[in-house]
């Protein structure tokens, strides 16, 4: 197979690049040489958002195209229409927050959907990323696979969720553990999107997909315990009642990374359905091997994980977290 990775030099796009390099696939990695790709692609260099900046992409031939792209649709629809002609299948990485919210438990493929236009310029996430969809879509009709990611965690994560817990849990002692401890959460493996992805393609499928891990796969305490534990076993989680943490002004999602409390927002995020994708092939390896993994790869950082530059770092200040513990 040969691939166009649009991207491939961070998150999901390297995950992704690894992934067809180790099935023996011929990469070529189109990029604004930021970041070096793995070794072993062949690159192209060009910003889409530039005049001319899809030149280097002019000619070619490719089997499939992955597209990881969050900005603007309008960079979605010329790189589609640009390729139509000389790439056989287009997989694009969207994610759920294309659904309309609120929205009760149960998400599936069919549900509604918030609007875009492949034709806008950036307004917001979700609207972009339906935006994507439809630009892909349009130019490659059921050539086109939409892989419609839930929270994403693993290796190279560069938005701060993972990395932030694990650097917490091995700093060690008590730690604020938002509770109830069993409550379910939805996530995907980087590398379990990668492979997904990749075997969807190849086998023809096309369409939308919820590309998430089955509700309750890994709950918030198997998630923190598997961080404590990987990281020393230092670290006291204390569950907190949420009511609590919520008078105390903590934010969910971002001072506490991934933990958002029962209700509208946890229904929408973390119990969708994802029938379709297992049917499809979906395997989610266990929330301690993603959590170890993670933790191997930050070491080698020296404990500092990337950050993008347009997501603020997540995480909860020290004196608050002490505060409210009471120490």
């Amino acid at each position: 197979m040969k691939l166009l990775m649009l991207g491939g030099t961070e998150f999901v796009g390297r995950a992704i690049t690894e992934d067809a390099l180790d099935r023996g696939w011929e990469v070529t990695v189109f990029h604004r040489g930021r970041h070096a790709p793995p070794r072993g692609t062949s690159a192209l260099h060009g910003d889409r958002t530039a005049p001319g900046g899809l030149d280097a992409l002019a000619e070619g031939e490719w089997d499939l195209v992955v597209d990881t792209w969050g900005g603007a649709p309008t960079a979605v629809r010329d790189s589609a229409r640009l390729l139509c002609e000389r790439a056989g299948r287009y997989a694009y990485v969207s994610s759920r927050s294309v659904y309309a919210y609120p929205a009760a438990a149960g998400i599936d493929e069919d549900s509604p959907l918030v609007e875009g236009s492949p034709d806008a310029g950036s307004t917001a996430y979700a609207e972009d990323k339906r935006g994507g969809e439809l630009a892909a879509l349009d130019a490659f009709g059921d050539r086109a696979l939409l892989a419609r990611a839930g929270l994403i965690l693993g290796p190279y994560e560069n938005v701060g969720r993972l990395p932030w817990w694990l650097n917490r849990t091995a700093r060690g002692g008590p730690v604020l553990a938002p509770g109830p401890r069993d409550l379910p959460l939805q996530y995907i493996d980087v590398r379990d999107l990668a492979r997904w992805t990749l075997d969807a393609a190849a086998a023809g499928h096309d369409g939308a997909y919820n590309l998430v891990s089955p509700a309750g796969h890994a709950t918030t305490g198997s998630l923190l315990e598997a961080c404590a534990a990987a990281t020393g076993g230092r670290a006291e989680l204390r569950w907190t009642d949420p009511d609590l943490i919520q008078k105390a002004g903590i934010q969910p999602w971002t001072e506490l990374p991934v933990w958002v409390p029962e209700g509208e927002m946890h229904d929408f995020m973390h119990r969708g359905d994802v029938s379709k994708a297992l049917a499809a092939g979906l395997k989610c390896r266990p929330v301690e091997e993603t959590v170890a993994d993670t933790w191997a790869w930050l070491r080698s950082l020296g404990g500092q994980a990337p950050q993008r530059s347009d997501r603020p770092a997540p995480g909860l200040d020290a004196e608050r977290e002490a505060a409210l513990l009471g120490l």
